[in-house]
């Protein structure tokens, strides 16, 4: 545990991919966890939605004396109060799942605060190493259990990846005595969502990588053999405008626009 050091984590009403029924989200409890390595006991979690959501006492039932929920209806924007109460609070870490489990899940709102805060963002932390003289040492999650170590300065925003801690099993018991501080806000509707039909994501199609082999040693060789990325470019002295041209050159390559 750190000592003055304060840490916000943020929590949504997730969803289960089997049985679609509200569960704690799988990304905000290791947050949580995460917060409760960081502050222990001083961990402030924040919800925004309705404060009679039997999940909240999940996430409680972790080891929390209490719970802060910004009350507003289900059609409201979620962005505004949070930023608002995030200004307010003056935190030094503030942590949330990568996206959420229900609901539009674009995974854009630690984008989003971090713009409105003007706060540093960090995508996809497995742990927060240390935080000493205005600074943490965070630790990154890779592809293929790749780690990497970075620096930010405080205050920051951090999303929490699948490779962080596993969230510790919820106890019933002291979730139903936590205490839930429900305070009144300013919501702002959102018009667009709406409009907008929500249905289950379907996984994307992978490309298949065509195998010229004659015989079957070489066939088994090629299904078993490690990929070896060789078609990526790193650029360091190019100038902002050569960068994004060479992502916007890989998105026609992809396909992702046309």
């Amino acid at each position: 545990m750190l000592p003055n050091v304060k840490v916000v984590s943020l929590v949504s009403v997730g969803r289960h991919p089997q049985s679609g029924r509200s569960r704690r989200a799988e990304q905000d409890g290791r947050a949580v966890e995460l917060g409760l390595k960081l502050s222990g006991k001083e961990l402030t979690v924040v919800h925004a939605g309705h404060s009679q959501e039997p999940v909240l006492r999940q996430y409680a039932g972790m080891g929390l004396s209490s719970l802060t929920v910004l009350e507003q209806e289900s059609n409201c924007d979620a962005l505004a109060v949070l930023s608002t109460f995030l200004h307010d609070q003056k935190p030094d870490v503030v942590l949330t799942g990568v996206r959420a489990e229900s609901g539009e899940s674009s995974g854009m709102l630690p984008y989003l605060l971090a713009e409105h805060l003007g706060w540093p963002l960090v995508p996809r932390v497995a742990d927060i190493i240390s935080i000493s003289e205005g600074k943490a040492e965070v630790l990154l999650a890779l592809p293929r259990g790749q780690r990497r170590a970075v620096q930010v300065k405080l205050p920051f925003i951090a999303s929490i990846d699948n490779a962080a801690q596993a969230p510790r099993q919820s106890a019933f018991g002291p979730g139903l005595r936590a205490e839930l501080n429900v305070l009144s806000t300013n919501s702002v509707v959102d018009e667009a969502a709406s409009q907008w039909q929500i249905s289950a994501a379907k996984p994307r199609p992978k490309r298949i990588k065509v195998v010229k082999a004659k015989t079957a040693a070489d066939r088994m060789k090629a299904a078993t053999a490690k990929p070896v990325g060789g078609g990526g470019k790193v650029m360091k002295d190019e100038t902002s405008q050569e960068k994004a041209q060479a992502i916007f050159d890989l998105l026609l390559e992809e396909k992702v626009v046309r």
